[in-house]
């Protein structure tokens, strides 16, 4: 049996008829656990972060640094993993 990751921790820091605004904080190994994104998203690293991301045609690392940005289409599915060992944190903005 696989021992259970921990999960992030999600703050939301502005929720109203435009955005949606989400803080992320993951401890080394924490997870999103398996979603689907409902709308389009933007993505700032606030720490340096070594993402594995957990697709349905397999998983992939991604390394960011701190204050780079990316942007996804709605209908991406995946899990988000901290793959490093040091905390991450990371603000997605989801536009309505």
């Amino acid at each position: 049996m696989t021992e259970a990751r921990p999960q992030a921790v999600p703050t939301t820091l502005l929720d109203d008829n435009v955005v949606r605004i989400t803080r992320w904080d993951f401890a080394p190994g924490a997870e999103t656990g398996h979603h689907v994104h409902g709308m389009g998203y933007v993505v700032v690293p606030m720490t340096d972060c070594q993402f594995l991301l957990e697709e349905p045609d397999g998983p992939r690392r991604v390394d960011m640094a701190a204050g780079a940005a990316y942007r996804r289409d709605a209908g991406v599915e995946h899990n988000v993993v901290n793959g490093g060992d040091a905390p991450m944190a990371f603000i997605e903005i989801e536009y309505k």
